[in-house]
């Protein structure tokens, strides 16, 4: 497959074999294209309407925990410093975790979702500077609840929630389950909307718009691309939640949080964007920045860090 399409882009660029005039008539071949890279813009600290970030939320997909922490991954987390750190495809067992992580004092509240089906698949952690005021798993669902996909934490004045939406698989053989959990998610997250304003962080397995990926057209009918995911997204959008980087920068192209570890896909940057930050709609007002880490190295996803102003865990209401 991989020698087809260096064929097929040989010839797009006018190449062939046969050394014929043709061939020597024909346009020179182009040099490859620069990669478009995503710079990092400088942190904003300050809302629109004029407040500072007092909450640092960072959410990152690493690939296997410890592996993750062999890349030094935490090297990288103690100089982010976030107030709360998200983790999504932990791939471990509790009783496997990482003394290099079980024991870090920069945050002494630390809670662990795992799958109770396969060990080594799914899990995301969610590690706190300050203790929340309660912390629920999953989203109420047997069906669901069972691969260690969801954390929620409640604070005086907000729900964090993270998570790690299924992946449709390949040749999307869980297409129709992912079809249900966005049916079943969307309606979890309204249900808290109702309570209290809520930030929810994680993989969740979709590029939105083709804004968000290198490769839209070749990629509709692979996961993560589907009209299908798509439309649930949008539904998720439209049911009052904001994705808070397209509001931050609704134009802006090439920054992505994910790629393949084949074809140097990574130093080309071809990419998707798959990490999301979504707010209630009520906190948008208090968005200073979501940042995309995509110089942070340790998985096949970059971190991405969230500031927002007046939602600090030790504020009371």
């Amino acid at each position: 497959m991989k020698r087809g399409k260096k064929a097929a882009e040989a010839a797009a660029d006018g190449e062939n074999d046969s050394g014929s005039a043709t061939a020597k008539k024909a346009k020179k071949a182009k040099e490859p294209e620069a990669p478009i890279l995503y710079d990092d813009p400088p942190d904003k600290m300050t809302s629109k309407d004029g407040r500072s970030a007092n909450m640092k939320i960072t959410s990152w997909n690493v690939d296997g925990l410890r592996a993750w922490v062999k890349k030094k991954g935490l090297d990288w987390v103690r100089e982010e410093a976030p107030d709360v750190l998200c983790l999504q495809e932990t791939k471990c067992s509790e009783k496997a975790l990482p003394a290099e992580i079980t024991s870090m004092p920069e945050y002494p509240h630390k809670y662990w979702a795992v799958s109770d089906d396969k060990e080594g698949y799914s899990g995301v952690a969610m590690l706190c500077k300050t203790e929340p005021l309660k912390v629920t798993y999953g989203i109420g669902k047997e069906e669901h609840d069972k691969e260690g996909r969801v954390i929620t934490a409640e604070f005086p004045n907000f729900y964090l929630v993270t998570a790690y939406v299924p992946n449709s698989g390949r040749g999307l053989v869980r297409l129709d389950y992912r079809k249900t959990w966005d049916v079943d998610f969307q309606a979890y997250l309204s249900e808290l909307d109702m309570q209290k304003p809520l930030v929810l962080c994680g993989d969740l397995n979709v590029a939105h718009q083709e804004i968000d990926l290198k490769n839209p057209k070749g990629n509709k009918k692979n996961a993560g691309f589907t009209q299908e995911e798509r439309e649930g997204f949008s539904q998720l959008l439209a049911s009052g939640f904001v994705d808070s980087f397209r509001e931050l920068y609704p134009e802006q192209a090439n920054a992505y949080t994910f790629w393949t570890y084949m074809m140097n896909a990574r130093a080309k940057n071809v990419g998707w964007r798959l990490d999301y930050f979504l707010l209630s709609s009520s906190l948008l007002p208090g968005l200073c920045d979501n940042k995309i880490r995509n110089k942070a190295m340790g998985s096949d996803h970059c971190p991405i860090t969230l500031h927002i102003a007046s939602v600090g865990p030790c504020e009371v209401s």
